[in-house]
Protein backbone atom coordinates (compact mmCIF):
# COMPACT_ATOMS: atom_id res chain seq x y z
CA UNK A 1 0.00 0.00 0.00
CA UNK A 2 0.94 3.66 -0.54
CA UNK A 3 3.56 2.90 -3.18
CA UNK A 4 2.39 6.04 -4.99
CA UNK A 5 1.77 8.26 -1.98
CA UNK A 6 2.29 11.90 -2.88
CA UNK A 7 2.44 11.18 -6.64
CA UNK A 8 0.33 12.99 -9.24
CA UNK A 9 -0.79 10.57 -11.97
CA UNK A 10 -2.47 11.49 -15.25
CA UNK A 11 -4.47 8.69 -16.89
CA UNK A 12 -6.11 9.05 -20.30
CA UNK A 13 -9.09 6.98 -21.37
CA UNK A 14 -9.84 6.51 -17.68
CA UNK A 15 -13.59 6.07 -17.97
CA UNK A 16 -13.63 2.32 -18.61
CA UNK A 17 -11.65 -0.88 -19.14
CA UNK A 18 -7.91 -0.75 -18.59
CA UNK A 19 -7.84 2.98 -17.82
CA UNK A 20 -10.49 2.66 -15.14
CA UNK A 21 -8.69 -0.31 -13.57
CA UNK A 22 -5.38 1.58 -13.52
CA UNK A 23 -7.09 4.58 -11.92
CA UNK A 24 -8.49 2.45 -9.09
CA UNK A 25 -5.18 0.63 -8.59
CA UNK A 26 -3.14 3.83 -8.48
CA UNK A 27 -5.67 5.44 -6.14
CA UNK A 28 -5.42 2.48 -3.77
CA UNK A 29 -1.67 3.08 -3.67
CA UNK A 30 -2.09 6.71 -2.62
CA UNK A 31 -1.80 8.65 -5.89
CA UNK A 32 -3.74 11.81 -6.65
CA UNK A 33 -5.33 11.46 -10.08
CA UNK A 34 -6.05 13.59 -13.13
CA UNK A 35 -8.36 11.68 -15.44
CA UNK A 36 -9.62 12.36 -18.94
CA UNK A 37 -11.80 10.68 -21.54
CA UNK A 38 -14.18 11.68 -24.30
CA UNK A 39 -17.31 10.50 -22.47
CA UNK A 40 -18.28 12.96 -19.75
CA UNK A 41 -20.87 10.74 -18.05
CA UNK A 42 -18.79 7.60 -17.63
CA UNK A 43 -15.74 9.66 -16.65
CA UNK A 44 -17.75 11.40 -13.94
CA UNK A 45 -18.90 8.03 -12.61
CA UNK A 46 -15.33 6.82 -12.22
CA UNK A 47 -14.18 10.10 -10.65
CA UNK A 48 -17.08 10.04 -8.19
CA UNK A 49 -16.31 6.45 -7.19
CA UNK A 50 -12.70 7.39 -6.48
CA UNK A 51 -13.55 10.59 -4.64
CA UNK A 52 -16.01 8.70 -2.43
CA UNK A 53 -13.09 6.54 -1.32
CA UNK A 54 -10.98 9.57 -0.43
CA UNK A 55 -8.90 9.99 -3.60
CA UNK A 56 -7.91 13.49 -4.65
CA UNK A 57 -9.17 13.39 -8.23
CA UNK A 58 -9.54 15.87 -11.07
CA UNK A 59 -11.51 15.02 -14.22
CA UNK A 60 -11.97 16.71 -17.58
CA UNK A 61 -13.33 15.59 -20.92
CA UNK A 62 -10.66 15.54 -23.58
CA UNK A 63 -10.22 14.20 -27.09
CA UNK A 64 -6.55 13.24 -27.01
CA UNK A 65 -6.28 13.50 -30.79
CA UNK A 66 -7.13 17.21 -30.55
CA UNK A 67 -4.14 19.42 -29.75
CA UNK A 68 -6.19 22.22 -28.19
CA UNK A 69 -8.06 19.76 -25.95
CA UNK A 70 -4.82 18.19 -24.76
CA UNK A 71 -3.10 21.51 -24.08
CA UNK A 72 -6.14 22.74 -22.15
CA UNK A 73 -6.35 19.56 -20.07
CA UNK A 74 -2.68 19.56 -19.09
CA UNK A 75 -2.80 23.27 -18.25
CA UNK A 76 -5.69 22.53 -15.89
CA UNK A 77 -3.78 19.63 -14.33
CA UNK A 78 -0.78 21.90 -13.71
CA UNK A 79 -3.04 24.56 -12.19
CA UNK A 80 -4.73 21.98 -9.96
CA UNK A 81 -1.72 19.97 -8.76
CA UNK A 82 1.34 22.02 -9.67
CA UNK A 83 3.18 19.16 -11.36
CA UNK A 84 2.87 15.78 -13.13
CA UNK A 85 4.79 12.77 -11.83
CA UNK A 86 3.25 9.96 -13.86
CA UNK A 87 1.43 9.74 -17.19
CA UNK A 88 -0.41 6.67 -18.47
CA UNK A 89 -1.33 6.96 -22.15
CA UNK A 90 -4.23 4.54 -22.31
CA UNK A 91 -6.79 6.28 -24.55
CA UNK A 92 -7.38 4.58 -27.84
CA UNK A 93 -9.83 3.31 -30.42
CA UNK A 94 -10.25 0.15 -32.44
CA UNK A 95 -11.43 -0.33 -36.01
CA UNK A 96 -10.43 -2.54 -38.89
CA UNK A 97 -11.51 -4.83 -41.67
CA UNK A 98 -10.26 -5.78 -45.12
CA UNK A 99 -7.72 -3.23 -46.31
CA UNK A 100 -9.53 -2.46 -49.56
CA UNK A 101 -12.71 -1.65 -47.63
CA UNK A 102 -11.19 0.58 -44.95
CA UNK A 103 -12.30 4.20 -44.92
CA UNK A 104 -9.90 7.04 -44.30
CA UNK A 105 -12.15 8.15 -41.42
CA UNK A 106 -11.70 4.78 -39.71
CA UNK A 107 -7.94 4.95 -40.23
CA UNK A 108 -7.68 8.51 -38.91
CA UNK A 109 -9.86 7.78 -35.89
CA UNK A 110 -7.63 4.92 -34.73
CA UNK A 111 -4.32 6.62 -35.54
CA UNK A 112 -5.56 9.81 -33.88
CA UNK A 113 -6.72 8.19 -30.65
CA UNK A 114 -3.90 5.66 -30.27
CA UNK A 115 -0.82 7.33 -31.76
CA UNK A 116 -1.38 11.07 -32.16
CA UNK A 117 -2.97 11.19 -28.72
CA UNK A 118 0.00 9.40 -27.17
CA UNK A 119 2.33 11.92 -28.81
CA UNK A 120 0.33 14.99 -27.76
CA UNK A 121 -0.08 13.86 -24.15
CA UNK A 122 3.55 12.73 -23.88
CA UNK A 123 4.72 16.07 -25.23
CA UNK A 124 2.63 18.01 -22.72
CA UNK A 125 3.74 15.87 -19.77
CA UNK A 126 7.37 15.89 -20.94
CA UNK A 127 7.47 19.70 -20.80
CA UNK A 128 6.36 19.63 -17.17
CA UNK A 129 8.61 16.73 -16.17
CA UNK A 130 11.63 18.26 -17.86
CA UNK A 131 11.48 21.29 -15.59
CA UNK A 132 11.62 19.05 -12.53
CA UNK A 133 14.03 16.57 -14.14
CA UNK A 134 11.84 13.66 -13.11
CA UNK A 135 8.84 11.75 -14.36
CA UNK A 136 7.53 8.48 -15.77
CA UNK A 137 5.44 7.88 -18.88
CA UNK A 138 3.73 4.55 -19.54
CA UNK A 139 2.18 3.85 -22.94
CA UNK A 140 -0.43 1.13 -23.30
CA UNK A 141 0.51 -0.70 -26.48
CA UNK A 142 -0.75 -4.09 -27.66
CA UNK A 143 0.60 -7.43 -28.76
CA UNK A 144 -0.75 -6.27 -32.14
CA UNK A 145 2.38 -4.13 -32.25
CA UNK A 146 4.34 -7.33 -32.71
CA UNK A 147 1.97 -9.93 -34.15
CA UNK A 148 -0.93 -8.37 -36.06
CA UNK A 149 -4.17 -10.11 -36.89
CA UNK A 150 -5.72 -10.03 -40.33
CA UNK A 151 -7.93 -7.02 -40.92
CA UNK A 152 -6.28 -4.83 -38.29
CA UNK A 153 -4.27 -2.34 -40.36
CA UNK A 154 -5.19 0.88 -38.45
CA UNK A 155 -4.81 -0.61 -34.97
CA UNK A 156 -1.63 -2.56 -35.72
CA UNK A 157 -0.02 0.44 -37.42
CA UNK A 158 -0.97 2.68 -34.51
CA UNK A 159 0.40 0.31 -31.89
CA UNK A 160 3.62 -0.31 -33.82
CA UNK A 161 3.93 3.48 -33.81
CA UNK A 162 3.32 3.68 -30.06
CA UNK A 163 6.18 1.23 -29.45
CA UNK A 164 8.49 3.27 -31.69
CA UNK A 165 7.41 6.50 -30.01
CA UNK A 166 8.06 4.92 -26.60
CA UNK A 167 11.68 4.26 -27.50
CA UNK A 168 12.17 7.76 -28.92
CA UNK A 169 10.70 9.41 -25.83
CA UNK A 170 12.82 7.19 -23.58
CA UNK A 171 15.92 8.44 -25.36
CA UNK A 172 14.84 12.08 -25.31
CA UNK A 173 13.98 11.80 -21.62
CA UNK A 174 17.28 10.36 -20.42
CA UNK A 175 19.04 13.71 -19.83
CA UNK A 176 16.09 14.93 -17.74
CA UNK A 177 15.37 11.95 -15.51
CA UNK A 178 12.28 10.96 -17.51
CA UNK A 179 11.54 7.32 -18.28
CA UNK A 180 9.13 6.04 -20.92
CA UNK A 181 7.86 2.47 -21.04
CA UNK A 182 5.37 0.39 -23.02
CA UNK A 183 2.97 -2.25 -21.71
CA UNK A 184 1.56 -4.60 -24.37
CA UNK A 185 -1.67 -6.34 -23.27
CA UNK A 186 -3.04 -9.44 -24.87
CA UNK A 187 -6.76 -10.19 -24.75
CA UNK A 188 -8.49 -8.13 -22.06
CA UNK A 189 -12.20 -8.43 -21.26
CA UNK A 190 -13.12 -4.79 -21.75
CA UNK A 191 -16.64 -3.49 -22.27
CA UNK A 192 -16.63 -3.55 -26.07
CA UNK A 193 -15.88 -7.28 -26.03
CA UNK A 194 -18.53 -8.41 -23.57
CA UNK A 195 -21.36 -8.88 -26.09
CA UNK A 196 -19.60 -8.41 -29.43
CA UNK A 197 -20.25 -11.92 -30.72
CA UNK A 198 -16.90 -11.91 -32.53
CA UNK A 199 -14.97 -15.18 -32.61
CA UNK A 200 -11.81 -13.39 -31.42
CA UNK A 201 -13.67 -12.22 -28.32
CA UNK A 202 -14.32 -15.83 -27.31
CA UNK A 203 -10.59 -16.49 -26.93
CA UNK A 204 -8.98 -16.70 -23.45
CA UNK A 205 -9.29 -13.34 -21.71
CA UNK A 206 -7.87 -11.63 -18.65
CA UNK A 207 -9.44 -8.93 -16.51
CA UNK A 208 -8.35 -5.27 -16.68
CA UNK A 209 -7.06 -5.54 -13.09
CA UNK A 210 -4.25 -7.79 -14.32
CA UNK A 211 -3.00 -5.03 -16.62
CA UNK A 212 -3.39 -2.48 -13.84
CA UNK A 213 -1.17 -4.57 -11.56
CA UNK A 214 1.47 -4.77 -14.29
CA UNK A 215 1.26 -1.01 -14.84
CA UNK A 216 1.78 -0.42 -11.13
CA UNK A 217 4.86 -2.65 -11.10
CA UNK A 218 6.34 -0.77 -14.05
CA UNK A 219 5.70 2.64 -12.50
CA UNK A 220 6.99 1.90 -9.01
CA UNK A 221 10.55 0.89 -9.78
CA UNK A 222 13.35 3.23 -8.62
CA UNK A 223 13.63 6.46 -10.61
CA UNK A 224 16.89 5.37 -12.24
CA UNK A 225 15.35 2.15 -13.62
CA UNK A 226 13.21 1.88 -16.76
CA UNK A 227 11.02 -1.19 -17.22
CA UNK A 228 11.11 -0.50 -20.95
CA UNK A 229 8.70 -3.11 -22.28
CA UNK A 230 6.33 -5.74 -20.92
CA UNK A 231 3.99 -8.24 -22.56
CA UNK A 232 1.08 -9.45 -20.43
CA UNK A 233 -1.40 -11.93 -21.83
CA UNK A 234 -3.67 -14.78 -20.73
CA UNK A 235 -1.71 -17.96 -20.16
CA UNK A 236 -3.77 -19.85 -22.75
CA UNK A 237 -3.90 -17.18 -25.45
CA UNK A 238 -2.28 -18.05 -28.75
CA UNK A 239 0.59 -15.65 -29.23
CA UNK A 240 3.71 -17.26 -30.70
CA UNK A 241 1.51 -19.16 -33.11
CA UNK A 242 -1.11 -16.52 -33.55
CA UNK A 243 -2.31 -15.70 -37.05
Amino acid sequence: MNQLSGQIAVITGANRGIGKAIAHTFAAEGAALALCARSADSLAEVANELAANGTDVFQQTCDVSNEADVERFFAEVEARFGRIDLLVNNAGAFDGGPLDELSLDAWNNVIGACLTGTFLCSRAAFRSMKLRRAGKILNIGSISAQRPREGSAPYSAAKFGVWGLTQAVALDGRPYGITCSCLHPGNVMVERRADSGKESDREPMMQPDSIARAALAMMTLPADVNFLEAIVLPRDQAYLGRG
